[in-house]
This record gives structure tokens, sequence and C-alpha cells, in this order.
């Protein structure tokens, strides 16, 4: 039988890192910061709850920029805030359902978004009122289309926010 050689404490520091770069990258891609994802990251590895202090020696950010992030994540119910009895340290543990959050965060963004578009083409279609000939017909007609397909969006989206996560 062979014998495995044990992991070294370099390769756990790099696992780790990997792992917290991950869980940044997903962050990231749905339009949050790399600090979002790494919290979690931290928090998963760890499995028990850990001190803000501790959080930011993990992450490598300072706690004043771990406590806005943090105010995010409790906000889409990712993490809780604690105090242990005779500690004056601040605890951050998960919270709630990991997916759940996920799918509450990127519904949340894509509402924004929607939203943002929306009210953009209310605006260009003011400016354009002001305007004359045929260039403004296809500006107006451009923009019913986009319009139209941001609606179809919207309406999709709504859909996807109301499915049951299995």
């Amino acid at each position: 039988m062979r014998k495995r050689n044990p992991v070294s404490e370099n390769e756990l520091t790099q696992v780790k890192r990997r792992i917290l770069e991950t869980f940044g990258e997903v962050a990231n891609s749905i339009g949050y910061s790399p600090l979002h994802g790494q919290v979690i990251g931290v928090l998963l590895i760890k499995g028990e709850p850990v001190s803000l202090q501790k959080l930011a020696s993990e992450t490598g950010y300072s706690t004043s920029t771990l406590s806005l992030s943090l105010d995010l994540l409790e906000v889409l119910g990712v993490i809780k805030k604690i105090k242990k009895t005779g500690d004056r340290r601040l605890y951050i543990q998960l919270h709630g359902d990991l997916l759940g959050a996920l799918k509450k965060a990127i519904m949340l963004r894509l509402e924004k978004s929607i939203t943002s578009s929306l009210n953009e083409f209310k605006d260009c279609k003011e400016r354009i009122a002001r305007l004359s000939g045929e260039e403004k017909e296809k500006l107006v007609h451009s923009i019913d289309i986009l319009e139209g397909h941001i609606k179809r969006l919207e309406s999709y989206v709504d859909i996807l926010s109301k499915m049951e996560l299995p």
C-alpha cells in the first residue's frame, strides 16, 4: 500500500487562495464586487463564524471596506452579523440558503439594469421629440424595438424570480 504525501501548508494556502479567487470571479461575473465572493469563500472554508478582523486578514481588505460589503451581503440574506457573549468583536456567519441569495442578487441586478434601460429610452424619446425629419422617425423606431425587447426580458425575469429553486 502506497503512503500518500501529506499536503504542505503552502499547497493549502494556494488552494484556499484559489477558492477565494473563484468566489470573487463569480461575484464579479454577476456585477458585484469580488470581495463579496471572497467573504463567502472564507466563511465556507472556515465553517464557523469569523471575526471581522480575521475576515480582513483572510481577504486582505481593511475592516472598513469589509463593513460596506457585509452590509450588502446581510441585506441579500447571505450572512448574519453576530456578537459572542463576553467578546466585543463582531463575528460574521453564513446565513440562509446560498443559492437563494445568489438568485436574489442576480434578480436585483437584472431588475436594476432593466429599469435603468427603460428610463434611458424614455429620456431619449423626450430628447428626440424636439427633433424633426426622417432621422427622428428612424431613431424612434429603433428605440421602440429595443424597448420591446427589454420589456420581453422584464417579463422573463419576472417569471424567473417567481420560480422555486431545486
